[in-house]
């Protein structure tokens, strides 16, 4: 039985390397985000909007002990998810954890991309969203580095580079 989980800021790469690392470790895959949707059949912003982030992260913790009963499993969490309650301890205890780090710059390089599925980005570009990473990056910091393995995920351009990225994983874990 193993149970992973990817942690790491927004557009660290949790998603897209836990769906590589998933099928060469032959596990099931979850990304949490998605579930939460799947069972309330909203979207997170729907659920922040709607409940504010108090309630919204009571829900992640409860559907993350759920996820967490699963057996071979890996779990992409949200950025957010280890900062709340003593969920970094829990999947410290639940299983293994992995922290994708990734510098500011590069976060901001990736997020820029793709800021309008984000709606926390909205608006922010350049130096300001550099600023709004890297404040949001140093308060969550001592959550990721709770982490039972630290990865530098800096260099992910291609499928070649999250394919690379996976095989080191496997074999750490």
């Amino acid at each position: 039985m193993k149970r992973i989980f990817l942690i790491g800021y927004m557009g660290a790469g949790k998603t897209t390397v836990g769906k590589v690392l998933s099928r060469q470790l032959e596990l099931s895959f979850i990304d949490l985000d998605h579930y939460i949707e799947g069972r309330y059949h909203k979207t997170v912003g729907q659920l922040f909007a709607e409940k504010g982030e108090d309630a919204f992260r009571d829900i992640e913790r409860r559907m993350l002990r759920e996820v967490a009963a699963f057996e071979d499993v890996l779990v992409s969490t949200g950025g957010g998810a280890p900062c709340f309650f003593d969920n970094m301890e829990f999947m410290n205890g639940a299983g293994q954890t992995v922290y994708l780090k990734v510098s500011v710059e590069e976060l901001a390089k990736r997020l820029e991309l793709c800021k309008s599925t984000r709606p926390i980005l909205e608006g922010r570009s350049g130096d300001e969203l550099r600023a709004f990473i890297a404040e949001s990056l140093e308060k969550r910091e001592p959550f990721y580095s709770k982490a039972s393995i630290v990865f530098d995920a800096e260099e992910m351009m291609t499928d070649q580079d999250v394919y690379k990225i996976s095989q080191e994983l496997a074999t750490r874990l």
